[in-house]
């Protein structure tokens, strides 16, 4: 995690969370749902970032104290005199509480229901817990069965000057690129821009960042693509693994889907919600890395406590090669353990 600085985290469990996914092939020995069980005790946060997920304390702290802002999913509007007025008994009773459960406080206060963001139900104080945590008054102290458990937080005030802002948000594009690097031109723009969501509070200098990050980073165009990495990488070194990785659709070796394609010239998509007569790959297809090349996908579930599989080929078929069979079924063991599947 200190390396990394933010995981996203996914809910879907096919065969496991994103988060689990991700950390897997970077952490020695990992289970799947370690990162929910361990987390009280690893220093780290949910938030939101680019995306909704885990990352530091200090990457957290880089973004906070938040205005009165409702969550990016709603469009980061501001919040009614009548929702802050709520929030501030609804933070007190959290305070004297210690630690809640979203039920307690529906027990407590019980708002009533309103329309989420997918166009369903959701108590209207389970989502005010949703907006006190995305501004900061509230952190994650642990999940009982993936539900978060909310305990009442306070972040340092921010920077007042120009300069300790600038330094804020060079540092949280630092962590984005270190993160998805190498990245062409349109993605660094994409993925900074996205620090909107982090700092809406700056939202108007996140330009001015993006000018320095292409001023400052380690930079080099092929063909008519400009690409951008942190300047204590040396793309010259890398050299790819003899190793099969299964991958998250969120992993970050896949998660830009523009490079994604320059590197491999063709099409993932992520089809979870794609209608299943118009799926390709499937429900929850992970895409296969051989080598530094993803030549397919998987599909993985676990069925009468066994690991099933049903790959696929962009060639139609498999390599031939005996290395790539052999770490093939390495992976899948590695993953059958990493389940707890049975053999």
């Amino acid at each position: 995690m200190a390396r990394m600085g933010f995981v996203q985290a996914d809910p879907i469990r096919a065969p496991a969370r994103a988060q689990d996914l991700i950390l897997r092939p970077r952490v020695r020995d990992y289970r799947a749902g370690d990162l929910e069980r361990r987390y009280e005790s690893l220093g780290v946060e949910e938030d939101f970032f680019v995306n909704y997920g885990f990352m530091t304390e200090a990457v957290q702290a880089l973004m906070h104290p938040r205005p009165h802002l409702r969550e990016p999913a709603d469009g980061n509007q501001p919040s009614s005199a009548a929702e802050r007025k709520k929030q501030k008994l609804l933070l007190e009773f959290v305070e004297a509480r210690g630690p809640v459960h979203p039920r307690e406080v529906e027990e407590q206060f019980a708002h009533g229901s309103v329309q989420n963001y997918w166009g369903g139900s959701s108590l209207a104080t389970t989502q005010m817990l949703g907006v006190m945590h995305y501004r900061g008054l509230l952190r994650v102290t642990r999940r009982e069965n993936g539900i978060r458990i909310y305990g009442a937080h306070r972040h340092e005030a921010g920077p007042r000057d120009e300069a300790g802002r600038r330094a804020r948000i060079d540092a949280l594009v630092d962590v984005v690129v270190s993160l998805y690097a190498p990245l062409p031109g349109a993605s660094l723009s994409y993925y900074v821009r996205r620090l909107r969501y982090a700092v809406p509070q700056w939202a108007a200098e996140i330009t001015g960042a993006l000018q320095r990050a292409r001023e400052r980073l380690a930079q080099a165009r092929i063909g008519r693509v400009d690409w951008y990495w942190p300047n204590n990488e040396n793309p010259r070194r890398a050299v790819a693994p003899e190793t099969v990785r299964l991958l998250a659709p969120f992993d970050p070796v896949v998660h830009d889907r523009s490079r994604f394609e320059l590197f491999w010239d063709w099409v993932y998509r992520f089809e979870a919600y794609t209608p299943a007569p118009k799926r390709k790959l499937g429900y929850y297809a992970l895409p296969l890395l051989w080598r530094d090349r993803v030549i397919g996908w998987g599909n993985l579930a676990v069925k009468n406590g066994a690991l099933t599989s049903d790959l696929g080929y962009v060639a139609g078929q498999p390599p031939r090669d005996r290395v790539f069979k052999r770490e093939l079924v390495a992976e899948l063991e590695r993953l059958r353990v990493f389940l707890g599947a049975k053999i």
